[in-house]
């Protein structure tokens, strides 16, 4: 998939003209739809960028939110459950992975909505909380989107691992997960930009992870 992806000569080209109508103030949606009609892109193409090309004023802002792993010590984290998860997957099932403009790592695969519970989400678990015993913060609150299929089984899964471990926390199935973590006073691990641009302080935990 990923050469598939990669082997349109035209994608840097498409990549740097989004990136010049972006930092010019175009609508974002409009300029995709136009860039990728130019240059022939498919939709795996388009995808990439749109996860991966931004304004420059939007990459500088994101990175000035982005805190360092080390700061998670004795601080509150917020994990965007399926985000930080299915990025974890996608490195471990080889499926392409995007570094964006803003420094942040983002799977292209667009699978949030159906995603399945596999042998690479006990891996992906299994690494977050490796990199939780060594972090330390005061307490992790993982929250999943309820509407996905199994979220409260995922959930409970989470919460047994956190006691079995014997780190502070919880996880949480709630339907609009973005209520919680925007506007959080701690630290929220997320890729979604949406999030990250309501946010103050932010970390890359799959990024990281990967």
């Amino acid at each position: 998939m990923t050469e598939e992806i990669l082997k349109s000569k035209n994608l840097p080209r498409a990549a740097q003209d989004l990136r010049y109508l972006l930092n010019r103030g175009y609508p974002r949606k409009a300029v995709l739809q136009v860039v990728g009609n130019r240059y022939g892109l498919n939709y795996d193409q388009r995808h990439l960028l749109h996860r991966g090309v931004f304004s420059k004023a939007d990459s500088e802002s994101r990175k000035k939110k982005k805190i360092p792993l080390e700061r998670i010590r004795h601080k509150d984290l917020v994990i965007d459950g399926y985000n930080v998860l299915i990025t974890i997957e996608a490195a471990l099932s080889d499926r392409p992975l995007v570094l964006g403009d803003d420094g942040f790592i983002r799977d292209i695969s667009g699978l949030s909505g159906n995603f399945k519970k596999t042998e690479r989400t006990e891996e992906a678990l299994q690494l977050i909380f490796n990199f939780l015993k060594r972090a330390k913060p005061r307490q992790t609150l993982f929250l999943f989107d309820s509407p996905i299929s199994m979220s409260g089984e995922l959930a409970q899964e989470v919460r047994n691992r956190l006691r079995k471990e014997n780190l502070p926390g919880d996880a949480m199935a709630v339907k609009v997960p973005e209520r919680i973590m925007i506007g959080f006073p701690g630290m929220i691990a997320t890729s979604d930009t949406a999030i990250i641009d309501q946010s103050r302080k932010v970390v890359d935990l799959a990024g990281h992870i990967i």
